[in-house]
């Protein structure tokens, strides 16, 4: 759908007729459904409309680059936008039956050469990361073959995560485990990068439980999590 100044993707038959204000936390401030604002840089919004729960995230860049651009990409055309791009893909995976955030709604703001972006995805049954739980205790063994699994049955569906980690792995009480954040993930041939997705979960890991008693996640741990992706 056409906007003044760029367009909207969304799912009717989960957020009905949708406007631009719904990307704003603002608006659902005003209405009273704010319930909390996420993500370092307020880049992350959970509201709620009647019974539905929603997750708003704008799209901020990281690193050096976002001191000058903050929050505004080149425009390279509609179909390349971060937001639209996310929102195919978790459709797509969605519908597959993976664990993923449903999505609700895309959209871009064109300024010139540059552009913003929005996603708003149904808000999943738990919002405990993989980090906070650690922070609060070991897992087991099994916890961590479950982990594993999912991330397997991504790999296996050839779904490349551009930045898998320990705070974009959430964890149910009902040993559920779902996969956020797919910003610049894609599909893809299986292959060397598998390796690469578990190299940077390793790393993200090791820095959440640098400064964590021991036994927040041992060698053991880890080598559970890779049975579990071999066993997807």
């Amino acid at each position: 759908m056409r906007t003044d100044r760029g367009a909207m993707l969304y799912d009717a038959s989960r957020s009905g007729q949708l406007a631009e204000p719904a990307f704003e936390p603002g608006h659902w401030h005003g209405r009273g459904s704010l319930e909390e604002v996420a993500g370092g840089r307020g880049t992350v919004a959970f509201v709620r409309d009647g019974d539905r729960r929603w997750v708003l995230r704008h799209y901020r860049r990281g690193g050096a680059v976002a001191r000058l651009l903050d929050d505004r990409y080149l425009w390279t055309g509609e179909d390349r936008t971060r937001s639209f791009r996310e929102w195919r893909l978790l459709h797509a995976l969605h519908q597959a039956g993976l664990p993923v955030p449903a999505p609700v709604a895309a959209r871009y703001v064109r300024s010139a050469l540059t552009y913003r972006a929005d996603l708003v995805t149904e808000e999943l049954p738990t919002r405990l990361t993989l980090a906070r739980a650690l922070a609060n205790a070991p897992l087991e063994p099994d916890r961590w073959r479950g982990i594993g699994r999912v991330i397997g049955r991504l790999h296996a569906h050839g779904v490349r995560h551009a930045d898998l980690n320990a705070h974009n792995l959430l964890l149910a009480g009902d040993g559920a485990v779902y996969v956020v954040d797919f910003d610049r993930g894609r599909f893809e041939a299986r292959g060397g990068w598998e390796r690469d997705v578990l190299d940077r979960l390793h790393r993200s890991l090791a820095k959440v439980t640098a400064r964590l008693p021991p036994e927040r996640w041992t060698d053991g741990d880890w080598k559970a999590l890779l049975e579990g992706v071999a066993a997807a």
